[in-house]
């Protein structure tokens, strides 16, 4: 039976939060409030917890899910040859709503899914799941949702959805005010020559281009596209279905 827990009461937030742990260490799946949309978390080094998540989803392999870390710091203990211009992006927008795609330290112990050598990454800008992230490490997390349903922006709407699937669910009220459109976070490739858009949200591509002057938008090519580049594209459109 699942186990709610309402985190703006200090109390509820302790207990939350060690309830939270103790799930994910038996590799089992927790709801978290975001700064985006609430998210279905795992383990992500629990190939077992990983797998829940997506069946919990009804999600395949193949869209294989973000991860969660807490701070900028982690980033090179999960990513290799980071390049510098996702680093500027960190600094300027972590935490916040956007998702790196970087390629994985092929060291790490862990099955995501089909993420052919990538990972998502993303410092959330919230503080009950900074909380979190600081005792349990690093998490994969989606958005607590159905496959095809709308992503939950209420504890009660992932409840809805996904019920006794999840063990520990932690309530932080309703993302968005007053009935606005929560938008995704947004994700950058970070895997090629050039920063390209792979799905448009939170955070437009006039701000990311104060940053990053050269980074591409959603739907555009670089001047000189590689001869043959199809193992970036398929990356590309995995990286378009990691959604927390």
């Amino acid at each position: 039976m699942s186990t709610r827990f309402l985190v703006s009461n200090e109390q509820e937030h302790a207990d939350g939060l060690a309830a939270a742990r103790q799930a994910l260490s038996a590799q089992r799946c927790i709801v978290l409030p975001t700064d985006t949309v609430y998210g279905i978390g795992a383990d992500a080094f629990s190939a077992q917890g990983v797998a829940m998540l997506l069946a919990a989803k009804g999600r395949s392999r193949m869209m294989p899910p973000p991860v969660l870390i807490s701070q900028i710091a982690t980033m090179d203990g999960l990513a290799r040859d980071v390049p510098d211009d996702a680093r500027k992006l960190a600094e300027a927008f972590w935490p916040g709503a956007l998702t790196l795609i970087l390629l994985a330290q092929p060291s790490l112990t862990w099955d995501l899914g089909e993420t052919r050598g990538t990972v998502g990454l993303r410092v959330p800008n919230d503080q009950s799941a900074l909380d979190l992230l600081a005792v349990t490490g690093p998490l994969a997390v989606s958005s607590a949702n159905r496959t095809g349903q709308p992503a939950a922006t209420t504890a009660d709407e992932a409840m809805e959805q996904l019920g006794d699937s999840v063990d520990v669910y932690l309530d932080g009220g309703s993302r968005g005010a007053d009935g606005q459109e929560v938008l995704p976070s947004t994700i950058i490739d970070c895997t090629s020559e050039q920063l390209r858009v792979v799905r448009s949200g939170a955070i437009g591509i006039d701000e990311l281009r104060v940053v990053v002057p050269q980074i591409l938008d959603l739907g555009e090519e670089p001047a000189a596209a590689p001869a043959d580049d199809s193992d970036s594209q398929q990356s590309d459109q995995d990286a378009a279905g990691q959604d927390a």
